[in-house]
């Protein structure tokens, strides 16, 4: 009969042991939701908003393109220069 109240009693302890655990990882995950919001708050204070005249244009670059023939013989080309291709015997 002991045997079966303290198997009881040691559920019952394993069982509030991992909600107290469980409880414990939800107060830090409040607290770090709380932090992040508080510090959100606070930034929303220190942020202005921007007008066209803070603003900088850049002018758009044009893409310079060039032929795949044009870029095949180049290689090709470079190739020779580099002894790449040489004559095999």
């Amino acid at each position: 009969m002991s045997f079966n109240s303290q198997r009881k009693w040691s559920n019952t302890y394993k069982n509030l042991y991992k909600t107290r655990a469980i409880n414990n990882n939800l107060i830090d995950y409040i607290a770090k939701i709380e932090e992040f919001y508080i510090s959100e708050l606070e930034s929303i204070n220190t942020y202005t908003k921007t007008k066209p005249k803070d603003l900088i244009y850049l002018d758009k670059l044009s893409e310079k393109k060039e032929s795949l023939f044009k870029k095949n013989l180049s290689s090709f080309i470079e190739g020779f220069i580099d002894s790449k291709y040489q004559r095999g015997y």
